[in-house]
């Protein structure tokens, strides 16, 4: 029997790329031997990283100017360069798309899976945000962006239909991927390394909220909030946004900026609760908090509402506390109510529900799909219409 060729498609490999979908790509190459594709590449040559002289093809943008440093700012140049990449030698592609990875050309031999950790966020969701925010969202300049980003969408669309099936890392991201693409997607949450964190009963009296500190993370509102309340809240992450909050932050209110794994997971254990207020597509930060059996209080809506129990609706198995509405004022009231609650969260639960997000779930649940796909694509008869 034929021994399957598997390439694994992603779109930047950086040191500075270390967010959930770099997480996903790593679990995956830890059972399956598949050669490595990426618009650029910096990681094989980090002595620390996981693709260390690993071989990996890239593109053209490799050599461009500064694409180390964020390969986003070649913006127009995203699905000409992944279309460049020639993977006819492969059986099956497996691609990990929040951008353009999705956009690889294939033959009518070739399957390809999308493990699709967002409909591409700058064209879609965040396209007001980004106009409003951007120097590029004005005068001449902002005519042009605008019509790029349509031009974009229209891409993002055709290249939707190269994928024979789409995976989504929640269901929220599914409902994306239809609402974006017409197509439907097989949920498999992403793994979730929970042994990194210890399960820590005993808490400290601070807050702590972990991620880039971006405008779509909404970390203002919490800092707001904590300035209101007057209690402790420790900030973990870097970003754009970092002097800003320093500047608006109460004493208070400690932002740390990058900390080293071993201090997240520290904060991470002591913390009395994990804050977000951001709408995420997964949030795995959410479910390492659970992982230390620190409950979390966080916006309702995306991912949390499939990872977090609000005790308030499972009193014997709730994980944390969800606020309605994405402001300050929304979370100084979801604190209050959660210093009330705070007696009756089990850390035991908290560990309990992280660990339906175990690394070793979703390699299950991913081979599996990846199995199925294949043994469907080999036996359906592209000739007849689907009913």
């Amino acid at each position: 029997m034929k021994k399957l060729k598997y390439a694994l498609v992603h779109e930047w490999l950086t040191p500075l790329a270390t967010g959930g979908s770099e997480l996903v790509v790593q679990e995956i190459l830890k059972y399956v031997n598949a050669d490595v594709y990426a618009l650029i590449d910096f990681e094989s040559a980090n002595p620390e990283s996981y693709l260390f002289q690993r071989q990996i093809g890239t593109t053209f943008l490799q050599g461009f100017p500064a694409a180390r440093s964020g390969v986003q700012k070649y913006l127009p140049f995203l699905p000409v360069a992944i279309e460049q990449l020639d993977l006819r030698a492969y059986d099956i592609i497996l691609s990990s798309s929040h951008a353009v990875a999705k956009g690889i050309l294939t033959s009518p031999q070739q399957l390809h899976v999308c493990y699709c950790h967002t409909p591409m966020r700058y064209a879609w969701d965040l396209t007001f945000d980004y106009l409003r925010n951007s120097k590029a969202g004005r005068g001449i300049l902002g005519v042009m962006t605008r019509y790029l980003l349509h031009r974009l969408r229209q891409w993002d669309v055709i290249s939707a239909n190269r994928v024979d099936y789409f995976i989504a890392n929640s269901q929220h991201t599914a409902r994306r991927i239809w609402r974006c693409y017409r197509r439907r997607a097989e949920v498999i949450y992403p793994p979730v390394n929970i042994d990194r964190f210890a399960l820590l009963e005993q808490k400290q009296d601070f807050y702590v909220t972990v991620c880039r500190l971006v405008s779509y993370k909404n970390v203002s509102a919490i800092v707001q909030a904590f300035n209101q309340l007057g209690r402790n809240l420790i900030v973990i992450g870097t970003g754009p946004e970092l002097e800003m909050l320093r500047q608006i932050a109460k004493p208070n209110v400690q932002l740390l900026g990058h900390q080293p794994a071993s201090a997240v997971e520290k904060y991470m254990a002591e913390a009395k609760a994990f804050v977000y207020a951001a709408c995420e597509d997964f949030g795995i930060a959410l479910v390492e908090a659970q992982a230390c059996g620190t409950p979390v209080i966080a916006y309702a809506a995306g991912g949390a509402l499939e990872t977090v129990l609000d005790i308030r609706q499972h009193p014997e198995r709730g994980t944390g506390l969800f606020f309605p509405s994405q402001t300050a004022a929304g979370l100084v009231e979801a604190v209050k109510e959660f210093e009330q609650l705070q007696g009756k969260f089990s850390p035991e639960m908290g560990r309990l529900r992280a660990s339906g997000f175990a690394p070793e779930v979703f390699e299950q649940r991913y081979l599996g799909f990846v199995e199925q796909c294949y043994q469907e694509f080999q036996s359906r008869d592209f000739t007849k219409s689907e009913s």
